[in-house]
């Protein structure tokens, strides 16, 4: 009769584990089944206004471009985007775009840049402003 204490040991290493991948299996077989990638997905959620040509990098109406785009950096940083690079591979903007757009985000006051000494180096640390906080979610 030990066999009946086992049965806990059986529900927490089999069961719950496959209740969290389950969903994930489903969701991810009905996208291949209509054709779309969780990438794709992810940005029609996250910013509904912009497309993603067959290059990976976005594309804004051009009447919109500078403030949605600055919206689109702004919103990086509140997200907790902390530096050039990663605000570069999470958004798949070009580097010349993303640097302008950093210089009038803190030119407008909307972001403050910390130069932080790390253990490899100095390093640059973006941080979003109450004021671009308050843009951003208005």
């Amino acid at each position: 009769m030990a066999d009946t204490g086992f049965n806990w040991m059986y529900l927490i290493v089999i069961v719950i584990p496959l209740a969290r991948i389950l969903p994930r299996v489903i969701r991810n077989w009905k996208m291949k089944k209509s054709g779309t990638t969780q990438q794709s997905m992810d940005n029609r959620s996250l910013y509904p206004k912009y497309t993603i040509d067959s290059s990976g990098t976005h594309r804004v109406p051009s009447e919109e471009k500078s403030r949605s785009t600055d919206m689109l950096v702004l919103g990086g940083l509140c997200d907790g985007a902390k530096n050039f690079e990663t605000l570069h591979k999470k958004l798949r903007i070009d580097n010349e775009t993303l640097n302008s757009v950093l210089g009038d985000l803190e030119k407008q006051g909307l972001i403050r840049i910390e130069n932080k000494q790390g253990f490899f180096g100095p390093k640059v640390e973006l941080y979003p402003t109450k004021e671009g906080i308050k843009k951003y979610h208005s």
